[in-house]
């Protein structure tokens, strides 16, 4: 996969992508990842990239020909006629969840735009951009943290990029649910023990009791993510159950 992110911060991204996993799929040649600086795509000697806003207000507004000049000098360096996935990253954008990543993950190609100021020109978001996303319902100081959140969340989904697909399948939200407990070494600690069922070795049972810990962990701490979630007549029973008893522990409080 190659990413391609304009930013007028370059220097933001020298750490993240320069250690661990990261480091290591981009040595493997799994991700490319180039890093543009708005402002090289301006034309007057102070390269200014922004402006106040028509109809004034506070803040300065990012301009359009820096941005729209940018992508498609990228593009016309690797593939003009395609139609890749430009993304801006912006509060006002959709919010960014596993599925969203696992849809851009399908790309070979993409672009993320770093917004900042108070926005960008009306202009990119119309006649250049294809998605807008946003990381949460707050305001960051640019683009450029929400790239990298972004840019980690898909890549982690493409193949070999972990090592094992395995360490894919139950993670939270793959599959509608919270990820289930871990235990490791030792089995005792400080008078803590791990659940019996995870040291019996039947893995019928271990896969039971995690798939039941995940529906708990999910009632417990996201319950709307229930409804959507892909459960069966007995897991709902096991749902309608713990409900209940939540409700009747919430009755003897009052």
């Amino acid at each position: 996969m190659r990413i391609d992110i304009l930013t007028l911060f370059p220097q933001m991204f020298d750490g993240p992508f320069s250690a661990g996993i990261f480091q290591r799929a981009t040595s493997q040649g799994l991700v490319t990842v180039n890093i543009y600086n708005i402002r090289h795509y301006t034309h007057d000697k102070h390269h200014i990239v922004d402006d106040s806003p028509y109809g004034g207000g506070a803040g300065m507004v990012l301009k359009p020909e820096p941005i729209f000049e940018a992508v498609e000098a990228i593009k016309e360096e690797t593939h003009p006629e395609e139609r890749l996935p430009i993304i801006l990253l912006t509060p006002q954008g959709q919010l960014f969840s596993q599925a969203v990543a696992q849809r851009l993950s399908q790309h070979s190609h993409l672009i993320l735009i770093c917004g900042h100021y108070e926005g960008v020109d009306e202009r990119v978001r119309q006649h250049l951009v294809t998605d807008e996303l946003s990381i949460g319902d707050y305001v960051l100081t640019g683009g450029e943290l929400a790239a990298m959140v972004v840019i980690d969340a898909i890549t982690r989904l493409l193949p070999r990029f972990l090592g094992s697909e395995d360490s894919l399948k139950d993670d939270s939200h793959t599959n509608g649910l919270l990820e289930y407990p871990h235990y490791t070494r030792p089995a005792v600690y400080r008078g803590w023990s791990v659940p019996e069922v995870l040291l019996s070795g039947n893995h019928a049972q271990i896969a039971k009791w995690r798939r039941e810990q995940a529906i708990i962990r999910t009632l417990e701490r996201r319950p709307e993510l229930l409804d959507k979630s892909n459960l069966s007549l007995e897991e709902r029973r096991l749902v309608s159950r713990l409900r209940d008893k939540e409700s009747n522990m919430s009755k003897d409080n009052t």
